[in-house]
């Protein structure tokens, strides 16, 4: 391995909220796809120097408020909010998917399960975009298996609102036909902002980089954020 391999693993931080459950598999993950991934406690009010950041899956707070209203307010959150506004890659996944949303960084809210109750099973997703940063490992189409867990995991905005997204190419991830587990209006699994470098997801990409864990689509969405950060990081050297 020469020096320039070893100084482009990109180091890539993932913020720990009280009641995070998902934290350390997301550390995993992106061990495992080739990052350096660091903790970041959710107190911190100024980020380390990072090529991207994830917002783990968990309960937040307990949800005691709302999925992700008081993660919102934590001192990384404002620090999270300036690294996006610089342009920095920012991932949320499933309750940091609901903080995202909170926060603003991303558009609509996340409601209860239209079953109202909790679901947790794989489903079937079909990528409507693999010209992001996020899924460029993917194939426009493609059809990707990824487990959910949730009981807040519906997406919604209005229907102007969602058209409009739509023609924007904001749309990234769609539950496959007759597969949506929780009511997302249009079926909604993942969104991405304006300009691309913050991007939502209710699936857990970081329960499916393993085969002994039944899928490893989660790898294509994971090492596409990977591939990114590493090029930041190589365009910064």
């Amino acid at each position: 391995m020469t020096v320039r391999e070893i100084e482009v693993r990109p180091r890539i931080g993932v913020v720990v909220f009280p009641g995070a459950c998902d934290d350390r598999d997301a550390l995993q993950a992106l061990e495992l796809l080739g990052a350096e991934a660091v903790a970041i406690w959710h107190q911190e009010a100024a980020l380390p120097d990072l090529a991207a950041v994830v917002l783990p899956g968990g309960f937040s707070y307990g949800d005691y408020l709302r999925c992700g209203a008081i993660a919102r307010f934590s001192p990384a959150m404002q620090a999270v909010a300036e690294f996006a506004a610089a342009g920095g890659l920012v991932l949320g996944i499933c309750n940091g998917f609901q903080v995202l949303c909170e926060a603003g960084l991303l558009p609509g809210i996340l409601r209860p399960n239209t079953s109202l109750s909790f679901v947790c099973r794989d489903v079937p997703l079909v990528v409507e975009r693999a010209d992001t940063v996020f899924t460029s490992r993917c194939e426009s189409g493609q059809r990707i298996t990824v487990p959910v867990k949730h009981g807040e995991g519906c997406w919604f905005a209005e229907s102007d609102d969602l058209s409009e997204l739509a023609q924007a190419g904001q749309i990234v991830l769609r539950y496959a036909a007759g597969e949506n587990p929780n009511g997302a209006i249009g079926d909604v699994a993942a969104v991405i902002n304006e300009t691309g470098n913050v991007f939502g997801l209710m699936p857990h990409p970081e329960h499916a980089v393993d085969s002994l864990l039944g899928s490893t689509d989660g790898s294509l969405i994971l090492g596409s954020l990977v591939d990114a950060a590493r090029e930041r990081s190589e365009a910064l050297v």
